[in-house]
């Protein structure tokens, strides 16, 4: 959710919004620091974890609407405040805007459109991180499967081209998230950016072979999934290797696609499986790269 966009065009549509942040988490909390909604007289975008926290805060964050620009600090103990489960400690900061804090709204909308950025001290003694780090995520194939996985990665932060030599295979709408390219699925494959997660799944077996050495040849896909079955995997595997592909990153090929224990072959079922498999390899990617900027800093 790119927040201060969301901010601005409500402070200029409805004349005022609310923001509520978590800058502190203790404990088992529902959500992390830095997790965030934007509250409107209507509604609210996002969540801090939902249950009586996030009902609270909605509340307090209403109050504020169409008082000035002002800001209030609440700090929760889960469950002897509010009678939750969870034994963790909360601090929100539930800010107010209007018309007075467009100017700056639109300039910090126009730095999270730029991408991710840290502001220390807007809150006293508060760092924030704003913008979204996306993986990029390429899905090669207009099918059924390809279109049930893309309405499942819609409403996750990755950056998603879907590729299919076919123009009419794609549907005339497609989420924000989501770049078609009709063009030769090897172009794609030219172009993508470092840490790229590709998933295969195309009209052909034999363009699904094509992709697969080409997405296996280059170093900034960091994993490459293939749909299909164990058979299939041996006979990619064997034309891969005798095509000159490493045998390393031949054996690192995903196939079949998916977590395990979900035996329907129903493609929106697939395509859960093959989304959950995508965000736990997204979270340990990041977690090696958090790891190895911590190490390298350690280090100078």
């Amino acid at each position: 959710m790119k927040v201060w966009s969301l901010i601005a065009r409500t402070v200029e549509t409805q004349g005022s919004c609310a923001l509520v942040s978590v800058v502190r988490a203790e404990g088992s909390v529902p959500r992390e620091e830095g997790a965030r909604m934007v509250v409107t007289a209507n509604g609210f975008h996002g969540t801090i974890g939902g249950g009586t926290l996030e009902w609270k805060a909605l509340a307090e964050a209403q109050r504020l609407l169409g008082k000035g620009t002002q800001v209030k600090m609440l700090t929760q103990s889960l469950g002897p405040d509010l009678g939750q489960c969870c034994g963790g400690r909360m601090t929100l900061a539930i800010e107010s805007f209007d018309a007075a804090s467009l100017a700056q709204a639109k300039d910090l909308a126009a730095r999270e459109q730029a991408g991710p950025f840290t502001l220390a001290n807007r809150l006293p003694g508060i760092v924030e991180n704003f913008g979204e780090r996306r993986r990029a995520v390429l899905v090669f194939g207009a099918g059924h499967v390809g279109r049930a996985l893309i309405l499942s990665l819609a409403p996750l932060p990755f950056d998603v081209t879907w590729a299919d030599p076919r123009p009419e295979a794609f549907p005339g709408a497609m989420p924000q998230n989501v770049t078609g390219f009709a063009g030769d699925p090897l172009d794609v494959l030219a172009a993508t950016p470092e840490g790229a997660l590709a998933v295969i799944m195309s009209h052909s077996h034999a363009l699904d072979l094509s992709i697969a050495d080409a997405a296996l040849r280059n170093p900034a896909i960091a994993h490459v999934g293939l749909i299909g079955s164990a058979t299939k995997r041996a006979r990619f595997e064997r034309r891969l290797v005798q095509a000159g592909v490493d045998k390393s990153r031949v054996a690192a090929m995903i196939c079949p696609i998916g977590i395990g224990g979900i035996r329907s072959k129903l493609p929106a079922a697939i395509a859960v499986s093959v989304v959950a498999q995508l965000i736990t390899l997204d979270e340990a990617l990041s977690a090696s790269a958090s790891h190895g900027m911590l190490s390298a800093r350690n280090a100078g």
